[in-house]
């Protein structure tokens, strides 16, 4: 069976995507094609409200395919191109306008963790683990999301050895949010994008932005952006609603305008 990413809608306004690239679910060449094809539709989607990310079988993604990367190191600029593919997808699925939920089901390796790290969300099976696999095949990854997630201190731990990191250890840093046995991964990632889902779109939109975008800025610049990202909700029909909905004692129904 043809390399795939399968694309779903478990649910109303979530999407769910599963690599299917056995037996290690590898970002293949045909991987990438197929995310940079989903990654179009995705970003002019207009009913998203929370994207899940997951892999099929045992693993969640190891990253590059080392065998196509070996054959590209015989071609002049292979190399090159191959990281900037591999970089310009990781940097579209950070920038999605709604939540990304990545739901580890297994091994998280080199830029399969990269990839969990441009994620919002991660949750994770207990049996996951977690390799900065730069090092181990002279290169380098993760340097700058994932610090700023876990600390310096235990990035550059990860980052300099390339030895596995126990899902428990991950949940202690703060890697990840919550463990799950196997067959409970899934539907509690489902669960938790239904909840989002009920809340206003535009703000948890408007609340990523201010989050990526103010992480390494001063207070008066993190303010003025957050103060202009208030200004618009304040005037959409959502903010309305709900303060009308809280009015008459009603739940809202946010239409995301």
């Amino acid at each position: 069976m043809q390399p795939t990413i399968h694309k779903s809608q478990p649910a109303k306004h979530i999407v769910l995507l599963e690599i299917d690239n056995p037996p290690a679910n590898s970002l293949s060449k045909v991987i990438k094609l197929r995310f940079n094809e989903l990654l179009d539709e995705l970003e002019t989607a207009k009913d998203i409200r929370v994207l899940i990310i997951t892999g099929r079988g045992n693993k969640f993604c190891v990253g590059d395919d080392l065998k196509e990367a070996t054959a590209n190191a015989e071609i002049e600029g292979g190399i090159t191109r191959n990281l900037k593919a591999f970089g310009s997808i990781m940097d579209r699925v950070e920038a999605l306008p709604f939540p990304v939920i990545a739901a580890i089901n297994g091994w998280c390796i080199g830029g399969g963790l990269e990839l969990a790290l441009c994620c919002d969300i991660r949750l994770a099976v207990d049996s996951a683990k977690f390799i900065c696999a730069g090092v181990n095949v002279g290169l380098t990854a993760s340097g700058y999301r994932l610090p700023r997630i876990i600390g310096i201190g235990r990035a550059k731990q990860m980052l300099y050895t390339g030895v596995a990191l126990p899902v428990q250890k991950a949940e202690q840093y703060g890697l990840v949010t919550d463990v799950y046995e196997t067959d409970k991964l899934l539907p509690a990632a489902i669960e938790l994008a239904q909840l989002i889902a009920t809340k206003a779109p535009l703000a948890v939109q408007s609340t990523k932005r201010i989050v990526n975008a103010t992480y390494d800025m001063d207070l008066p610049s993190a303010q003025n952006f957050q103060e202009k990202e208030l200004l618009t909700l304040s005037n959409s029909a959502d903010h309305r609603n709900a303060l009308q909905a809280f009015s008459t004692k009603q739940k809202p129904v946010f239409k995301g305008f």
